[in-house]
């Protein structure tokens, strides 16, 4: 977040090396800065433009999601899986099923949107048999945060029990379980999955700011919430090693941040 020499607010995204954003001025360019709306407030969209970018636009650029369709977010418990929630039922999602690890987490998600929770048990023929009842009914699009072991059984349960010809677009986006999986060929020749990823290099940055923009105009209008919590930038090294996946982290330069 920053204002611009005749006031007016902007998010702005990659500042070009060897430059960087924490200092009180910063050199970007124009066309990375995104006119701020006027409803958000700078706490708000700090703490929200980079995690909803991440499902905003692995919907709208990656997975073309369609009014009516099932979504899949597998991790859901995090703070960009919350929104993630959010911003499918907001596209239009009929149905969302979210998967998590943190119970008490999971059970909270139905109050933003969620339809069905799964809990990301450790027994494998457990959890494939909990996917494939929402296989067999039908899932058109999974975003992933996990990768790992979960994604694993994702992948084997959507191919033996999906509609058959059907595509089921399954968007790649983090990795907090894993960098690798075991991927049995069988899974692709034997099923319509459409395996991608969603992130800088599948999507241009052009297409990246456009997705935050649209992100942050339809952030209060369409009630989206994310835990924040302001740090001064004076207590960065404490706060820096902190785990703020269930409430964002923003440095402020000074009160005048809001």
């Amino acid at each position: 977040m920053g204002r611009l020499d005749d006031g007016r607010r902007v998010y702005f995204v990659v500042p070009k090396a060897p430059f960087g954003s924490m200092a009180e001025h910063a050199v970007v360019s124009p066309a990375h800065c995104i006119a701020m709306p006027d409803d958000i407030d700078d706490i708000t969209a700090a703490a929200i433009a980079n995690p909803g970018m991440s499902s905003w636009a692995a919907y709208t650029e990656r997975a073309k999601l369609k009014a009516g369709e099932t979504v899949l977010i597998n991790g859901a418990t995090g703070t960009a899986g919350r929104l993630a929630v959010q911003i499918a039922k907001h596209l239009g999602a009929s149905k969302v099923i979210a998967t998590g690890r943190n119970i008490d987490t999971l059970r909270s998600l139905a109050a933003i949107g969620a339809d069905v929770t799964i809990p990301l048990v450790e027994n494998d023929a457990a959890l494939e048999e909990t996917f494939k009842q929402q296989f067999a009914e039908g899932v058109d699009v999974v975003i992933d945060y996990l990768w790992g072991r979960s994604a694993e059984r994702l992948l084997i349960a959507a191919a033996k029990f999906g509609r058959d010809a059907v595509p089921l677009r399954f968007v790649q986006i983090g990795s907090s379980s894993g960098a690798d999986i075991t991927l049995p060929s069988a899974v692709l020749r034997s099923s319509a999955i459409e395996l991608m990823g969603s992130g800088i290099g599948s999507i241009s940055v052009d297409r990246l700011i456009q997705a935050v923009g649209e992100l942050l105009r339809a952030t209060t209008s369409a009630g989206f919430t994310v835990a924040a919590k302001p740090v001064p930038l004076s207590d960065v090294e404490r706060a820096w090693p902190e785990d703020d996946s269930a409430r964002r982290t923003v440095f402020t330069m000074n009160a005048g941040m809001s």
